[in-house]
């Protein structure tokens, strides 16, 4: 990435990062942050347990929600740069508060983050735009959403029109199901997100993620991702938040990204724009390549997880430059992102009977690992009293592995698998199925 004369004079401070989150996107994240020689702290809020792990980085207590006091830490601290990782602080306005306060912050204000916390009025938003989208109904009662169902010549897709912490997606086998899957978001499953219920045309073909960092009018890509939302081998079982990735996707082709930008990314950043939207931060693409082209599932307001954790160890030093010029809005539309010759992947190591109930405070033991271009980001784990690690949520750890190949590093990940232990733990053992030829020669 090139970076002119007259940007560097004004990077010069760019010494203390403050990223908000607690999970494997906010350590992987920090990690890649910490590369640049300019940067001499990296706080996370609140971070876990592996954050301290990464270098010149430190976890600091506060709530965010106490905005004086929040203010005050930031003052004494002398954060040039706030990045905000989750949803729900972009949803409740915390990147507008902060850039009231004069702090230069990457992540979009509540207008922008409406993409992500109302998908009726991301698909509203589409549809204004001319993005393609698969066809939608936006419901609020059992009854009308039974008439649509009945009426559809095959089952929809049932989402949860608020956040639902990527568990809010049903994609049901039959109409029986599809009216399971809305009885429950009704009687209250999800809370106020499930107040409105959008039902969808069910598309086909591979979904893929696109990354776009904006300043607000101008945007760059980050290397292309493939997820893997289902929990089982094969894709089956229920949506998670994300069981591995890999990038790039070699599914998107140039023909491919080139629509893309030209069919979605420019009218989305279009759209925005018409709507006096300034938005500065990361728009996340999740779309499905169709028989009849790119289409859009849904947009996220921040870096998507698994991915991030992926594409990040891709990045150079000059990627906390990038995040910065959005904050100021000033990408100069010359920028580049050197991602070395190298492709990645991650797999999740989750909880017994995540995305459901699950137990942790597990003890986690790690063995011989091989650790070039190899990364562990903690994604939930807390310390026991004597210091030991300990399982702490549904997703656990993130392993992730940069090779010349897609066999090559995730033969390098299961392998280091089999020396990380904690009980119950459970992994896809088919990520990058889609890539590796290894696989697909033994299956």
């Amino acid at each position: 990435m090139s970076i002119n004369s007259t940007s560097s004079q004004t990077l010069k401070r760019l010494k203390n990062i403050l990223i908000i989150g607690n999970g494997g996107r906010e350590n992987s994240l920090a990690w890649a942050i910490q590369k640049n020689e300019l940067v001499k702290k990296v706080y996370l809020v609140p971070g876990n347990a592996g954050s301290e792990r990464i270098k010149k980085c430190e976890r600091i207590k506060i709530d965010i929600n106490k905005k004086i006091e929040l203010i005050e830490k930031l003052n004494f601290l002398e954060i040039d740069l706030i990045v905000i990782g989750p949803e729900i602080p972009l949803a409740n306005g915390l990147a507008d508060f902060l850039r009231e306060k004069n702090f230069k912050v990457f992540g979009p204000g509540k207008d922008g983050a409406k993409l992500e916390y109302s998908k009726s009025w991301a698909k509203e938003f589409m549809q204004d735009a001319n993005i393609p989208t698969a066809k939608f109904w936006k419901v609020n009662s059992l009854l009308e959403a039974k008439k649509i169902i009945h009426s559809s010549p095959t089952p929809l897709v049932v989402k949860v029109d608020g956040l639902a912490s990527g568990k809010g997606v049903f994609i049901p086998d039959s109409k029986e199901e599809c009216i399971k899957a809305t009885e429950s978001i009704f009687a209250g499953k999800f809370g106020d997100s499930g107040n409105l219920v959008v039902l969808e045309e069910r598309i086909k073909g591979p979904e893929v993620s696109v990354f776009a960092l904006c300043d607000g009018e101008r945007y760059i890509l980050l290397p292309t991702a493939q997820d893997h939302k289902r929990l089982n081998e094969k894709d089956k079982g229920p949506n998670t938040g994300g069981m591995g990735a890999y990038s790039p996707a070699p599914l998107l082709t140039e023909y491919y990204l080139d629509r893309i930008i030209k069919e979605i990314i420019e009218p989305t950043i279009c759209e925005l724009n018409k709507k006096n939207i300034v938005y500065k931060g990361v728009i996340y693409f999740g779309l499905m390549i169709t028989e009849s082209g790119p289409k859009v599932i849904e947009y996220n307001c921040r870096f998507g997880d698994p991915e991030c954790q992926t594409i990040m160890p891709l990045m150079d030093q000059n990627f906390v430059f990038l995040l910065e010029k959005c904050s100021m809005g000033n990408l100069t539309g010359d920028e580049k992102i050197d991602t070395y010759d190298k492709v990645s992947g991650c797999v999740i190591a989750t909880s017994k009977g995540y995305p459901h109930e699950y137990k942790t405070g597990f003890p986690i033991k790690i063995g011989n690992i091989d650790s070039s271009d190899f990364q562990i980001f903690d994604s939930g784990t807390s310390l026991g009293v004597n210091g030991e690690l300990l399982t702490d949520g549904g997703r656990v750890l993130s392993i992730v592995c940069q090779e010349k190949n897609f066999d090559m590093v995730f033969d390098k990940v299961y392998k280091n698998l089999k020396e990380i232990y904690f009980e119950g733990i459970y992994f896809r053992n088919d990520i990058g199925h889609q890539v590796r030829e290894t696989y697909s020669r033994e299956n």
